[in-house]
C-alpha cells in the first residue's frame, strides 16, 4: 500500500477524477491511501493568506514558505514532490520509481511559484508535466496519482497490459484494433487475424519503431 497526500489550495479539483477508474479502484482495494491537505487552512491571519508579492518586484504572487511548511509538517518522513514547470519532465520511469515509495507527498505549486527556501528545506524532487504552464500543479499531481495507481498490484485487470505499452521499451505503442473486422470500409491489417503469432509480434515491433520514428524521433535518439 502506498500513502499519497496532496497539498493544494483546491482539494475539490480532485474529487471527481479520483472517484472513478483506476484511482478509485486503488483506494477501494486498499492499494492506495489518498488524502488532501488544504493549504488555505494553514494561511496567515483572518484572511488565511498563503501568498505575497515577490521580493525584487515583478508580476504575480508567490506562495509563502510558512503556510507550506506548516502544511507539510506531518509528512516529513515521506518522499516530497513539488509539481512545477521548472521541474524535470514526468516520464514513465519517474512513475515507476514513485510507485515504489511507501509514502508520497505531492505539493501543488500555484501563482508565480513557491518560495525557494521551502523548496530547499522540504522538497526532495521537482517534477513538470511538460513544457507549458498551467494555473497550478493540481493537474500534474492528478497525473502522478493516476500514473502511480495503475502500477500498484491488483489494480489493473490484466497486469500484462503494462508490458508493451508506450515508453516501456523506449518506443511508442503500436496501433490497436478490435471488432468489427471492417469499419466504414477500413479493414483490420490481415496479419492480426492470421493466427500466426510470430508474424503478429514482428508486425507489432515494426509498427512500434515506425510510429516512434514518425512521432517521437527524440526517443530513438
Amino acid at each position: 500500500m502506498i500513502d499519497v497526500a496532496v497539498i493544494t489550495l483546491f482539494p475539490g479539483f480532485f474529487s471527481g477524477p479520483t472517484g472513478v477508474g483506476v484511482v478509485a479502484k486503488a483506494v477501494q482495494t486498499g492499494a492506495m491511501d489518498l488524502s488532501f491537505i488544504n493549504l488555505r487552512e494553514y494561511g496567515i491571519g483572518v484572511h488565511r493568506q498563503v501568498d505575497d508579492a515577490p521580493f525584487g518586484g515583478g508580476a504575480g504572487m508567490v506562495l509563502m514558505p510558512g503556510p507550506l511548511a506548516d502544511a507539510i509538517e506531518s509528512r516529513l518522513d515521506t518522499h516530497k514532490v513539488l509539481l512545477t514547470p521548472a521541474g524535470r519532465p514526468l516520464r514513465q520511469s519517474t512513475l515507476d520509481r514513485l510507485a515504489g515509495y511507501e509514502a508520497l507527498t505531492l505539493v501543488c505549486g500555484r501563482y508565480e511559484g513557491v518560495d525557494e527556501r521551502f523548496v530547499e528545506e522540504f522538497v526532495d524532487e521537482e517534477v513538470s508535466l511538460g513544457d507549458f504552464v498551467l494555473a497550478g500543479g493540481d493537474a500534474a499531481a492528478l497525473a502522478v496519482i493516476e500514473g502511480v495507481a495503475r502500477l500498484l498490484p491488483s489494480v489493473l485487470g490484466n497486469p500484462r497490459s503494462l508490458d508493451n505499452e508506450s515508453f516501456r521499451d523506449g518506443l511508442l505503442e503500436e496501433p490497436q484494433y478490435t471488432r468489427p473486422a471492417v469499419f466504414r470500409g477500413r479493414s483490420v491489417p490481415e496479419v492480426l487475424v492470421s493466427g500466426d503469432h510470430g508474424r503478429i509480434e514482428t508486425w507489432r515491433e515494426a509498427q512500434r519503431v515506425e510510429r516512434t520514428r514518425e512521432r517521437r524521433p527524440d526517443l530513438l535518439a
